[in-house]
């Protein structure tokens, strides 16, 4: 829980000092605090400062994701900028996988050396920081702001531009935009939110009524299982900017949120006790559930200005992120309320995407429009 909140208060935080002071210089920082913090839990003495670590490193790890996506964006060229941010998404289940793999090459030495691998991205970053550069579109933001701080009388524009920048994501021109965004992203993040949480669980309970004998025996089948919904995922991230590109930004979004809200209720659902479908529609669920991610790095970005841009997006992201940070609590009252029904909660609670979608249908196609200045 701790580290979730870090993630979420981190993406905002980061986001805004990346505004002021760039998007390289501010990335930076947070993969140096994600690293040393992560590694400073391997030598945890107890609860409390475990979970301030964790926090802490929370803080960098929601940094990274909010400035390295208006970075990226703002790197990149117009004609293929959703393609490589789709790919770059899939960096995640990467971790995920490269994470496993280290568990299992410094496990068996103890749950403290895991951590310890954590400082392995600072030093990555002290090999390539001095490679990094702002992009040209942050630099202009800086010369126009220097060039109104020395003026002694600025019009109405650049005394709106000079405002806090996070007073400037509700102004009359930011504003609809940023409700639209933040719409999308409650969308997404609260379809995930029980399947991350039930899904082991609901694996188990339909290996166990197809004759396995006990949860422990259901452990490969569980296994398997996440793995196909995380390889759907990847393929589902991939594909997001061929297919905005394709489609445009809106109707994929559509596509996406409407794929899992049907895949979710045929799974959780129509299958209820038929689990040998299960490895079938897993990673079609995994392609829309978590494919959908991609357009926060894709269409977040075309929302918003240069000088607001970083913060937008993590707006959109961190404050989604904390509203849903209640998830576990709510999904376990939920239980309660449908009879102990994991499934019928998860199914309900996946089409929450709907979000999604209406957010779709009132905000403004980007594709083939220019970044905004």
């Amino acid at each position: 829980m701790s580290g979730l909140l870090g993630w979420a208060f981190g993406g905002f935080i980061f986001g805004i000092i990346a505004d002021y002071i760039g998007r390289v210089r501010t990335l930076a920082f947070s993969i140096a605090i994600y690293a040393v913090f992560t590694a400073l839990q391997g030598l945890s003495t107890g609860l409390w400062d475990f979970a301030l670590y964790r926090f802490i490193a929370g803080l960098g790890t929601g940094a990274e994701l909010m400035v390295g996506i208006p970075l990226l964006a703002e790197t990149l060229g117009e004609t293929h900028r959703a393609k490589i941010a789709g790919v770059m998404m899939t960096g995640g289940a990467l971790g995920t996988f490269i994470g496993s793999w280290a568990y299992g090459v410094v496990g068996p030495y103890g749950w403290r050396y895991v951590f310890f691998i954590g400082i392995v991205p600072a030093l990555i970053l002290g090999i390539m920081r001095g490679r990094m550069l702002e992009p040209e579109r942050f630099a202009d933001v800086q010369a126009r702001r220097r060039a109104a701080a020395e003026r002694q009388q600025v019009d109405d524009r650049d005394r709106e531009f000079m405002r806090f920048v996070p007073v400037q994501l509700f102004n009359r021109e930011n504003r609809f935009n940023t409700m639209v965004g933040l719409m999308f992203g409650l969308g997404s993040l609260l379809a995930i939110w029980t399947t991350n949480i039930w899904l082991p669980t609901i694996l188990s309970l339909m290996v166990q009524k197809s004759g396995v004998a006990d949860a422990n025996a259901a452990a490969p089948f569980v296994s398997q299982g996440m793995m196909l919904w995380s390889i759907g995922g990847i393929a589902g991230y991939a594909a997001f900017g061929f297919i905005a590109d394709a489609i445009g930004r809106r109707g994929t979004i559509i596509f996406y949120s409407a794929g899992s809200i049907i895949t979710a209720l045929t799974l959780y659902l129509g299958l209820d006790a038929y689990y040998p479908w299960y490895p079938l529609v897993l990673p079609i669920f995994g392609f829309f559930v978590f494919g959908v991610f991609s357009g926060h790095a894709v269409y977040f970005p075309e929302l918003f200005p240069t000088h607001i841009r970083s913060t937008g997006v993590a707006f959109c992201n961190g404050a989604a992120r904390i509203i849903t940070s209640f998830g576990p609590l709510v999904a376990g009252l939920l239980v309660g309320a449908f009879g102990g029904s994991f499934n019928r909660v998860t199914a309900v609670m996946s089409c929450f995407a709907a979000l999604s979608i209406v957010a779709m249908l009132l905000g403004r196609e980007t594709k083939g429009a220019p970044l905004p200045r």
